[in-house]
């Protein structure tokens, strides 16, 4: 019975000097991220940028409208030609539009991008860094359930 507890003992000692020597923290990097106080003029960039967006959709929209109004008045006063010249003119309004909302849409995911990725990079470091400073093994991330930090010296078994 001795023997089998001193087998047990060595064969539980090493697996607690690793667990003394793994230090793993956890963190949400959403909730950091946004706590990030650049996003706060990130966020007023964005917002001018949808209302110039806004602005210009609102003028297009009007244009169309007076044109479909002009069209719907006056189908039977012109003649068949003109009718297919303020057709054309609604489509050509029409195309533009949709044109517009996709490049729109396209410049703000850009411009959202590219004003977040040095916030990301910089909450990146930061968690490099205090992996680093703290000698923490890994630091996982509970938001994205995957590893934030990993030290150069952890090694996978």
């Amino acid at each position: 019975m001795l023997k089998k507890l001193i087998i047990l003992l060595l064969a539980i000692a090493p697996l607690a000097l690793i667990a003394q020597e793994s230090k793993i923290a956890y963190i949400n990097s959403q909730e950091l991220f946004g706590m990030m106080p650049e996003l706060t003029e990130i966020e007023a960039q964005l917002n001018t940028k949808q209302e110039q967006i806004k602005k210009n959709a609102t003028a297009l929209e009007a244009e169309y409208n007076s044109k479909m109004e002009e069209f719907q008045k006056s189908t039977d006063d012109v003649t068949e030609s003109i009718l297919m010249d303020r057709q054309k003119q609604i489509q050509q309004i029409e195309e533009r539009y949709q044109a517009f909302m996709q490049n729109s849409q396209k410049e703000v995911q850009d411009l959202q991008q590219k004003l977040l990725a040095p916030v990301q990079d910089k909450l990146q470091k930061a968690i490099k860094a205090v992996g680093e400073e703290k000698a923490f093994i890994y630091i996982l991330d509970l938001a994205s359930g995957s590893v934030a930090y990993h030290s150069p010296t952890a090694t996978d078994a």
